[in-house]
């Protein structure tokens, strides 16, 4: 049975203790980390969301207390007070290690079970365990600091944009429904027999609203929801950094980002970001890096060897270019002598994930050339591979032939992939770039037309919008994305902010402009009664989280994560409802047996 606290009332955390401290009277709070009994004295480390402080039961201070303490075990809630002394073998990992506490009086406030999870941060223990048992596992240390940075991350956000005149405001949760994107989440309406809201995938529609209502700068900081197949560090339910500015270009929204960006890593990371951050072009990022997201933190680019190829003896190069494919390398310049024939394979089955059919390679040695397609190749073609790929003894070019996006997608994760091999990544380095002019549309082979690549209302170039009837594909966005470290934390663009431009928008997305009004008719009606020119961009920020502190999944910067299945297995949601709840909403399930 757990004591009352009585009169005794906290006055300082565990883990504020110092040698200040030394002959006070202090009162503590906290759970058991450990205890130690070695006979005439009992040691317990005390834990509270401060850290950690030593506290000691001596049978000669008081034996009541003695006698009480000897129930103690793990993870015990603990009220006591006594008297703060120097530590005779002083602890340098603690912070509190100078000192240690005599304790006078104690109160078990509740005891606890062996708990079924460690409460430590280097535990290995399944994750499923972890999240069952969430609130233990939020105990442990690291998951409290990377809650405290996602806190203090967010006040920054707000107090940044608080400065800049920015107001915050909230936007509905039962909304509806809207093509494009991913798959909405619905909930069925009680009051309105068969009719259904959707929970936002973002509030895309509504911010621009509030730039047609002259709030002029809004923010939020808002969940979102995506009912997608979920992959790795995807959540069906995530946060968002929401930013909507008006009367701006794209010049504007990045110049205010950047110092956002700036304040970030200042105050949560003592980094200081160089501006201008870097830009590139969306063309100039595939081409370099075979992704719209770059990791720059390495080299291994990647080079054309179309031309060089396009007539080869090796037919696998010179079909594959016949037929409206590309051949691309990158060299891994330095480290050549690291791959054997094995490791090389592979690398081979990695690209295979891609798409890829194959790995063609060439290395530089000491005793010359070794490369399996070299009988095919002329010399001439063979110099001028190592010309173009600037190739030196010691260094492995690595080819890939095939269509142009499975050739990008392929060797873009493979410069990643050998870069963490090799070790090559430095966590604390950051690397940020923003990635401009995006095509506006992309061609979804399923549906055989094109579709919006960001979302419909995205603004074309203003030199390009003369191609929206003509050619789609060669139409690019004003729209950007903030990459770090080979993430994309952020992305947004300046919005359609006029009637007709809108309608050429959603043609060129083969919408009839009955569809369009049927899906958004309110936003294309409030355009009509004057719309500023507005943009504005919106933040992963669990991504942000995990960047900052570190972490490489994202479960470990959210308080209570869903699985990679959508479940919670803290809760057991979903869950089934009854037959008299369903009949409520007006809703019947289909058996999947």
């Amino acid at each position: 049975m757990g004591e009352a606290m009585g009169k005794l009332r906290r006055t300082h955390m565990c883990g504020s203790l110092r040698i200040d401290n030394e002959g006070q009277e202090v009162t503590l709070m906290g759970w058991v980390q450990r205890r130690r009994n070695l006979g005439s004295l009992i040691f317990v480390d005390l834990r509270d969301t401060s850290g950690i402080a030593q506290v000691v039961f001596d049978s000669n201070v008081s034996e009541d207390t003695f006698n009480k303490a000897e129930k103690i075990r793990s993870e015990y809630v603990l009220a006591l007070r006594g008297k703060v002394y120097k530590r005779q073998s002083i602890n340098k990992e603690l912070p509190t290690g100078e000192v240690e506490v005599f304790v006078e009086e104690l109160k078990i406030l509740d005891e606890s079970e062996t708990p079924p999870i460690y409460i430590k941060d280097n535990d290995d223990v399944a994750e499923a365990m972890r999240l069952k048992y969430r609130y233990l596992d939020l105990r442990k240390p690291s998951m409290q600091s990377n809650l405290k940075i996602r806190h203090k991350t967010a006040k920054i956000i707000r107090e940044f944009l608080d400065e800049n005149y920015f107001v915050e405001v909230e936007t509905p949760m039962l909304t509806k429904p809207t093509p494009e994107g991913a798959r909405d989440y619905v909930v069925p309406s009680r009051v309105n027999p068969g009719k259904f809201y959707a929970l936002p995938q973002s509030p895309q529609l509504f911010k621009q609203l509030l730039m047609v209502s002259g709030m002029d700068r809004y923010y939020q900081i808002v969940k979102c929801f995506r009912d997608e197949d979920l992959r790795a560090n995807r959540q069906p339910e995530f946060t968002q950094v929401d930013i909507e500015m008006s009367f701006v270009d794209i010049e504007d929204v990045l110049a205010m980002n950047e110092k956002l960006i700036y304040k970030i890593f200042e105050e949560i990371k003592g980094v200081e970001i160089s501006l201008p951050i870097a830009r590139m072009t969306y063309d100039e990022a595939m081409n370099r890096f075979g992704s719209d997201k770059p990791d720059l933190r390495f080299g291994f680019e990647i080079k054309p060897l179309s031309d060089i190829v396009k007539d080869s003896q090796f037919k696998v190069f010179s079909d594959t270019i016949k037929n409206g494919g590309d051949v691309r390398a990158i060299n891994i310049n330095g480290y050549g002598d690291e791959f054997t024939r094995k490791n090389i394979s592979q690398l081979e089955d990695f690209v295979k994930t891609y798409g890829a059919k194959g790995l063609a390679w060439i290395k530089l040695t000491n005793e010359g050339v070794t490369s399996p397609i070299a009988k095919f190749l002329s010399e001439e073609e063979l110099n001028n591979i190592i010309s173009k790929m600037e190739a030196k003894e010691g260094d492995l070019i690595l080819m890939v032939a095939d269509k142009p996006s499975v050739v990008f997608a392929s060797l873009g994760s493979l410069r990643v992939e050998v870069a963490k091999r090799l070790n090559l990544i430095n966590n604390n380095e950051y690397k940020l770039v923003w990635i401009t002019e995006f095509p506006l549309f992309e061609f979804d082979e399923e549906e055989n037309r094109y579709v919006a690549k960001h979302h419909p209302f995205t603004h074309p170039v203003d030199e390009d919008i003369e191609l929206l009837e003509t050619s789609p594909e060669k139409v690019r966005a004003k729209a950007y994305d903030i990459v770090i470290n080979g993430d994309e934390i952020g992305g947004g663009s300046i919005r359609i902010n006029n009637s007709q431009l809108q309608e050429r928008m959603f043609k060129a997305l083969g919408f009839s402009m009955e569809e369009a009004w049927d899906k958004f008719g309110f936003l294309l009606e409030a355009f009509k009664y004057g719309a500023p020119p507005h943009g504005g961009i919106a933040y992963g920020f669990d991504r942000l989280i995990m960047l900052l502190t570190g972490s490489d999944n994202i479960r470990d910067v959210i308080a209570f994560p869903k699985t990679q299945s959508a479940t919670c297995l803290l809760t057991n949601a979903p869950t089934i409802l009854g037959e008299e709840q369903l009949k409520e909403i007006h809703v019947s399930t289909i058996s999947n047996e």
